[in-house]
């Protein structure tokens, strides 16, 4: 069955929080409860358990999280074509046609499997420092320091609880460009034109995007 973003949630908060508490006050000799709130809120986010480079101009990025994410569910299904069709609600044809045209190699996949681990943890370790980064002008660099030493074993321990969850490929796809737009309005303050020039689409199919993923420009 497909964890839900209930049960997600109630991981982080019973889980994870603590976890990112422990390691601030040993880290800091205090806890930050906001601090706490940012980076687990980035993590629910960041469930596709996918990194895309957000830098990039849409037509890039989507090219880039469509291989990526393909290539993680290959994995978890040991490239089991069939059982993967089942699961992001495509047919076999089409997982094919998309493998090929994204030049992925399910053999090399299959004998890879053993780093889904790893790339997860990685996952969670680039969103802990995103959120970081924040704060870099309030604490004091050398308790920073001792806080990004302690990341590789707290992304560890956080990915044992983070549970792997099934998407469809629309499901997939819709939350990347959620998460996509909604940092490039951001870092254009919510900026229609500015924004659509910056990732290279047409203002137009910006308006169509903000409004179908119902994000609010005025709160990102």
């Amino acid at each position: 069955m497909k964890p839900s973003k209930r049960d997600l949630e109630d991981t982080i908060k019973e889980k994870v929080a603590p976890l990112l508490d422990e390691t601030m006050e040993k880290s800091w000799g205090f806890t930050i409860p906001k601090v706490g709130n940012d980076i687990t809120d980035q993590l629910k986010e960041a469930h596709l358990s996918i990194y895309v480079p957000l830098d990039l101009s849409f037509q890039e990025a989507k090219k880039f999280f469509k291989k990526e994410f393909l290539k993680k569910e290959l994995k978890v299904h040991l490239g089991n074509i069939s059982q993967l069709a089942k699961t992001l609600g495509l047919n076999r044809r089409s997982i094919h046609r998309t493998i090929k045209d994204l030049e992925i190699n399910v053999n090399e996949l299959r004998e890879e499997r053993d780093t889904l681990e790893r790339s997860q943890e990685e996952l969670i370790n680039q969103t802990i420092k995103r959120s970081l980064e924040h704060y870099k002008g309030i604490i004091q660099k050398e308790k920073m320091a001792k806080m990004y030493e302690a990341l590789p074993n707290l992304s560890r321990n956080i990915a044992k609880f983070i549970p792997h969850q099934d998407w469809t490929w629309k499901e997939a796809e819709k939350e990347f460009e959620k998460q996509f737009f909604k940092h490039a309005l951001k870092q254009n303050q919510g900026k229609i034109s500015e924004t659509a020039h910056q990732i290279g689409i047409r203002i137009e199919t910006l308006h169509r995007k903000v409004k179908r993923l119902e994000l609010d420009r005025n709160n990102l």
